[in-house]
């Protein structure tokens, strides 16, 4: 090989990783680990540690810093959470009436309950929506699954805010749908489709739904099939072999599609905002006024971890459900 324009494809992209390879090896990140003992494995688990530790660990000590801080003009826009009162001693001041001020304000528990239901039901749709779908692709003949998987996917190569913008001009009054609607005949005058309860459920779930079934269908593709020949030769119907076998073992999936959808739908704040009325009440909107708007920065970051305490709770019963299932399959 004379020269890098002879190799073919799969020779540059192993020369081009084996040159961020010897990049990372050569690094002095990489060097001051291994001086500290993280060889091998260690050093393989140290990474991802490392990006949590960095990009959510961090943030969200600010994030709490803030939220026991007082509101102040100037910038930024909190007062200090400790000042030095003498050269030996230090005053933390925690304010606790940010917390209290979501308990006493109707406008923050009404848009926690708000979006909670619209998460919760948009989670069921894309369950009861995807699961068919799943289902359908582990099923299909080995060569079609990848084109589905594909197919599910796609929609992620085009930008998010795009296809919401898409869905706008698709459901207002002389949209698409309302002039199909109308030429067929089905309805006298055009539906108020946008800037509704529904757009919002359409947007979220369209949007959510591959979160949905990509899990789903990583689960039921390794589904031992035998089990479904051994009920059927013991006589057991198709609809209850279902329901005894195959949805019990695919709760995992279930579970993780669930989360996947209802954590993020819960703080969205695009799809609420471009689709949804002027008045919609969800957390992600009160979040954006509280930060921009009223620049009441404290309030802000004490409504952000009342919000993560809320979700702590279904991932932990999540990790503890799939640390069960890890540790029986063992």
């Amino acid at each position: 090989m004379a020269g890098q324009g002879y190799l073919t494809v799969g020779e540059r992209i192993s020369v081009s990783l084996a040159r961020f390879l010897h990049g990372i090896v050569s690094s002095p990140a990489y060097r001051w680990l291994r001086r500290h003992g993280f060889r091998g494995r260690g050093l393989v688990i140290a990474i991802p540690y490392l990006w949590l530790l960095s990009f959510f660990v961090i943030p969200f000590v600010i994030v709490l810093k803030i939220s026991f801080s007082e509101t102040q003009l100037g910038i930024p826009p909190y007062a200090p959470l400790w000042q030095w009162v003498s050269e030996q001693a230090v005053a933390i001041k925690l304010n606790l009436a940010n917390f209290m001020f979501l308990f006493e304000d109707r406008l923050y528990y009404s848009a926690y309950l708000n979006s909670m239901k619209i998460a919760f039901f948009s989670t069921l749709l894309c369950l009861l929506i995807g699961y068919p779908m799943a289902y359908g692709m582990a099923r299909a003949p080995a060569a079609w699954r990848n084109v589905l998987v594909m197919l599910v996917i796609l929609p992620f190569w085009t930008s998010f805010l795009l296809r919401v913008y898409a869905w706008i001009a698709m459901l207002r009054t002389d949209g698409v749908i309302n002039d199909v609607l109308l030429f067929l005949g089905v309805i006298d005058q055009p539906l108020v489709m946008l800037q509704t309860d529904f757009a919002i459920y359409l947007g979220i779930v369209y949007s959510y739904l591959p979160f949905m079934v990509l899990p789903l269908y990583a689960n039921l593709e390794k589904m031992d099939l035998t089990l479904l020949e051994a009920a059927a030769d013991l006589g057991c119907r198709p609809a209850k072999a279902f329901l005894r076998i195959t949805l019990p073992l695919s709760f995992g999936g279930i579970l993780a599609g669930s989360l996947l959808v209802f954590v993020p739908a819960v703080g969205e704040f695009v799809i609420p905002a471009l689709l949804g009325g002027p008045d919609q009440l969800m957390i992600g909107r009160v979040l954006w006024d509280e930060f921009f708007l009223n620049r009441d920065w404290p309030v802000a970051s004490a409504v952000a971890i009342a919000m993560l305490v809320l979700l702590v709770a279904p991932i932990m019963i999540f990790n503890y459900v799939q640390g069960r299932q890890m540790g029986a399959h063992r």
